[in-house]
């Protein structure tokens, strides 16, 4: 069983900037694919960012392109995701996932608040 704890959140002015962690135990992350989604209040869950296994590949949710980004360090048993240029939208509940074939875990959330 893997466990996932998220971290980093918090409340930020608009433009600034905050870097979440996903910490990872019970299972070693370097052969699952890791993504964070997000969930604002009323709305669904929504994916932001995705990284492959090793790394070599990630994708992003169009709403933050050029603002965010998703990185891994497998000796560490962590992921991140660097967020920059913020703005009141991504207000939200922010969880980070794990996942591999017959394998699909979720973290607890850290919540990130945006005021303008």
């Amino acid at each position: 069983q893997m466990r996932l704890v998220e971290s980093g959140g918090g409340l930020v002015l608009a433009g600034g900037s905050l870097r979440l962690s996903c910490a990872a135990s019970g299972r070693n992350l370097r052969n699952y694919a890791m993504g964070w989604f997000r969930q604002a209040p009323g709305k669904e869950r929504e994916f932001v960012a995705g990284i492959s296994v090793n790394g070599g590949n990630t994708d992003y949710a169009d709403s933050v392109k050029g603002r965010f980004t998703i990185s891994r360090d497998d000796a560490k048993n962590t992921v991140y995701l660097q967020m920059n240029s913020l703005k009141p939208e991504d207000t939200a509940v922010y969880y980070c996932n794990a996942e591999t074939v017959g394998n699909d875990y979720w973290g607890q959330g850290t919540q990130v608040t945006v005021s303008s």
